[in-house]
């Protein structure tokens, strides 16, 4: 004997299988991200340093032109932002060195006295922050997985490292003018990279 299906009921089995969506695993067997097939990230068949070089005059120098805000406005920013959240933004500024780390350091500092207050900035070569690949816009959503954005962090800094000019202790009492990726908590400066950084002439 022949069962023969309503052809209502082969509609919805056609429908419910079609919706079925295949989810890639990684070596862990943990789900990539994104998982929507066709949602394709965009920066997927680039290193991060190739995504880092190719965009950082597009995202990150006119992002920072178009968008950077000044010293003040920056800090009226931070006193908007809900507790337990952060956010990072491009902001121009313009003050007098009064430190510099010692060259030996990784981490160095350069520290620069900005609209009274003392601020350390960021200039590497080791740059631990999130704060440029933040405020130039990158996305998430934008890239395979998290490993992929992690290391892009580590590939805009080191490039923003290599644009910046040499730093020693001729530069303390001279004034500069930068342009700086900060991250923000609320009434809180958490870092300030330096993305520019030029001495004023005299």
């Amino acid at each position: 004997m022949v069962t023969k299906f309503p052809l209502v009921g082969l509609l919805v089995v056609s429908v419910l299988l079609g919706g079925c969506t295949v989810v890639d695993l990684d070596d862990s067997g943990q789900p990539i991200i994104p998982n929507n097939s066709a949602a394709k990230a965009s920066f997927s068949s680039q290193t991060p340093q190739q995504v880092a070089e190719e965009n950082w005059d597009s995202k990150v120098l006119k992002g920072a032109q178009e968008r950077a805000l000044s010293w003040d406005e920056m800090k009226t920013k931070s006193t908007a932002l809900k507790a337990g959240s952060s956010d990072s933004v491009f902001v121009h500024a313009g003050g007098m060195v009064t430190a510099v780390s010692n060259p030996a350091e990784r981490d160095r500092l350069l520290t620069v006295m900005i609209n009274g207050e003392s601020v350390p900035v960021m200039i590497g070569p080791i740059v631990r922050s999130n704060a440029i690949r933040d405020a130039a816009g990158f996305k998430f959503e934008d890239f395979t997985n998290q490993v992929q954005f992690a290391q892009l962090t580590k590939a805009l800094n080191r490039h923003a490292v290599k644009q910046l000019p040499t730093v020693d202790n001729n530069w303390v009492g001279k004034s500069v003018q930068l342009v700086l990726a900060v991250t923000l908590q609320p009434n809180k400066v958490q870092d300030v990279v330096a993305v520019t950084l030029k001495q004023e002439q005299p």
